[in-house]
């Protein structure tokens, strides 16, 4: 668990559930920079449908939230309550720093189950490099 928190914050990664995919498994990054629920309801759903298809402990599986998509991560958001079961389900809900920034938001104000990234395009990058899947929503 040391190993993983240290990867993580090397990674620029703040509290999420992400590391390294154990071998035969998968890794996927789903980026959402709009602030429509039903695209993050969409999301949320494909989700919740790629680990039920390939096993939620074969799927390692990441959201990265930015631009106006950030203001779905307050706690008073309509799909807060989505968020934390897929966070209870294992996946990262990732939070844009620089986004939160621009849009005066504070951690106080973020659903419980968010974590944050310095940069959520540079997170993205970064993940891809890495060999994630990459979805935009």
């Amino acid at each position: 668990m040391v190993v993983q928190s240290v990867a993580l914050a090397a990674a620029g990664v703040v509290g999420a559930n992400a590391g390294a995919a154990a071998p035969g498994s998968y890794k996927v990054v789903f980026q959402v920079s709009d602030a429509d629920p039903g695209k993050w309801q969409m999301t949320l759903n494909n989700v919740h449908n790629a680990q039920a298809e390939l096993g939620r402990d074969k799927v390692q599986v990441e959201i990265v939230a930015y631009g106006p998509g950030i203001a779905m991560l307050k706690a008073n958001s309509e799909v807060a309550g989505r968020l934390a079961e897929a966070a209870q389900a294992g996946t990262a809900v990732l939070a844009c720093e620089n986004s939160m920034r621009g849009f005066k938001l504070a951690r106080t104000q973020m659903a419980g189950p968010v974590a944050y990234v310095p940069s959520g395009v540079a997170h993205l990058i970064r993940r891809q490099a890495e060999g994630y899947a990459y979805i935009r929503s």
